[in-house]
């Protein structure tokens, strides 16, 4: 929309020129603010000049008696031509650059978070899509390098669009085709992001999920972490000056830094949930027998589960007797086929903050070597030297581990406890496993190096497994009051 309504104020100092510590020169930054209608909009820049030409501008587009856009803030004499860059061409352009060097994993989060702030970086033109349509038709349509190549992203022509059959699995369905083409109309300039009011939208949009509920904690900083990556990217390519979410008052929601002491079973529950995963399915097939030592290693060598998905039978020291050792060396995430290279379910990859080659030793205790063995002895390897592997002979992945676990908890928990959070999901084995070892060795350096994590992690998600003078506490606190409990 265009309107007559504006007011320029005049320049002001935002920050004086000054020296920074390693001896580099700042010129001070200056800030143009004009209204449009009911919007305040701003433009920083570092030196006078350069502020001064651009309120001139504007200056003489009011005495010219242009109208501005409400939604740019510019008379059409200072908009720039129609073939700048836009979010929506942009978002392809950065995951072009990042997707070679992105693992599986990387490359789904970057996707998604990329879809959420393009679909939230639109003109507000009457009739178009829906948000959540948005997103779709940028998460599945036109983002990913390869439905691009196979030409999934259409021209901006709605002759093109027609019906397509069910079995034509290279084409968008109508509906995303027309929201492609509305995206490419309608996508804000990538400079537009300067305006608090976009980048205000970009923070609220990360912080929903694409139902409209308000999104977890851990999913809001991983996508917001790739769109700043994107906006580093953006001022790197010159299409942007600065960082505008630096300039928000904006709060994401916290991320809960200590495990949830309530999840994490102690040794007799572990032994008792372990022993239940027998229990699924028919002997035979074995549903639940082959899982026992996968969920073991989670607890006993305290391993993520990306981790015993891609342990070989070379990896491991299984003595007779005594102490054994796993010598872990990469990583086997479950990705499924649309993120992988090679089109597999699982992505090889290094140790968690680890180099490609690094390694990890873990030693284990007895029990887990005759339960390793016990494994080997009955279902083998695979070709590959692989040790656990699916009835046919597939990587194992994350739904047929946790819906064996989901089966196996009720026969080891008290009825009062299956609802509970207690071991909720396979994971919890491991945060049992590291909480066991801090509480009985007391070294978190110790037990950090053989969990694969840092101390300071280590200490801000477990620190409660040391923490054990509560019982010395309650007793000092039983005797100053005199209650004998009689």
């Amino acid at each position: 929309m265009k309107t007559l309504d504006v007011r320029i104020w005049e320049i002001r100092q935002l920050q004086p020129a000054r020296v920074l510590k390693n001896g580099q020169k700042k010129p001070a930054t200056y800030q143009v603010r004009w209204r449009v209608a009911t919007e305040t909009h701003y433009r920083t820049f570092s030196g006078k000049a350069p502020a001064d030409a651009f309120r001139g501008k504007l200056l003489s587009a009011v005495q010219n008696g242009e109208a501005f856009d409400t939604d740019t803030g510019l008379p059409d004499s200072m908009t720039e031509k129609p073939d700048r860059l836009t979010w929506f061409a942009f978002s392809a352009r950065y995951v072009d650059m990042k997707w070679k060097s992105l693992s599986a994993k990387s490359r789904e989060t970057t996707i998604y978070a990329a879809a959420t702030a393009v679909a939230s970086l639109v003109s507000a033109a009457p009739g178009g899509p829906s948000t959540a349509t948005l997103r779709r038709a940028l998460q599945h349509w036109y983002l990913e390098p390869s439905k691009r190549a196979s030409g999934g992203q259409q021209s901006a022509d709605e002759q093109t669009i027609e019906k397509q059959p069910a079995e034509d699995q290279r084409k968008p369905p109508a509906e995303i085709a027309k929201a492609l083409i509305w995206l490419e109309k309608n996508s804000l300039p990538v400079a537009a992001l300067a305006e608090k009011k976009h980048a205000r939208a970009v923070l609220d949009a990360l912080a929903t999920t694409m139902n409209g509920k308000a999104a977890a904690a851990d999913y809001i900083k991983r996508r917001r972490g790739v769109v700043s990556n994107m906006v580093r990217y953006a001022i790197e390519c010159g299409e942007l000056h600065e960082d505008p979410f630096k300039t928000i008052q904006w709060t994401p929601p916290k991320v809960a830094k200590q495990i949830d002491r309530r999840r994490v079973p102690n040794p007799k529950q572990v032994r008792e949930l372990l022993n239940s995963v027998t229990y699924v399915g028919t002997w035979k097939r074995a549903g639940g027998r082959r899982y026992v030592a996968f969920l073991a290693c989670l607890y006993y060598a305290m391993m993520r589960p990306e981790e015993v998905i891609g342990l070989c039978e070379a990896d491991c020291e299984l003595p007779d007797k005594g102490w054994g050792l796993l010598i872990l060396h990469k990583a086997t995430p479950y990705a499924g086929r649309r993120w992988t290279d090679n089109g597999e379910l699982h992505d090889d990859k290094a140790l968690k903050a680890r180099a490609d080659g690094e390694t990890r030793s873990v030693p284990i205790p007895p029990v887990l070597v005759r339960i390793l063995r016990a494994h080997i002895a009955e279902f083998g390897v695979g070709e590959d030297g692989r040790i656990f592997r699916t009835e046919r002979g597939a990587s194992v992945t994350p739904f047929a581990y946790q819906k064996v676990w989901k089966q196996a908890r009720p026969f080891a928990l008290p009825p009062n406890r299956v609802g509970s959070s207690l071991a909720e999901i396979p994971y919890d084995l491991r945060h049992a496993g590291i909480s066991l070892g801090l509480r009985t060795t007391r070294d978190p350096a110790l037990i950090a190096e053989r969990a694969g994590q840092s101390v300071d992690v280590l200490m801000k998600r477990y620190a409660w497994a040391l923490d054990d003078q509560d019982a010395a506490a309650n007793k000092a606190i039983e005797d100053a009051l005199g209650d004998d409990d009689e």
